[in-house]
């Protein structure tokens, strides 16, 4: 599965509800996935693509070539 390089945020299972009158009815299971990107970055001293999240990037803690 997908994964951050930075952070290792990968994909998590829940459940997901059908409310109907105030009561749940049914469950049914679903993935949240991470907001995975693509990004051209310097990894010992020479450039390469890793998959980091939104989070990281927006953060700072990688930075683009």
């Amino acid at each position: 599965m997908a994964k951050c390089a930075i952070c290792d945020k990968e994909v998590s299972f829940g459940n997901k509800l059908s409310i109907t009158r105030s009561h749940i009815s049914k469950r049914a299971t679903r993935t949240f996935k991470p907001n995975l990107r693509s990004v051209k970055t310097m990894v010992d001293g020479q450039p390469k693509k890793i998959k980091v999240c939104a989070k990281c990037l927006r953060s700072g803690k990688v930075e683009r070539v």
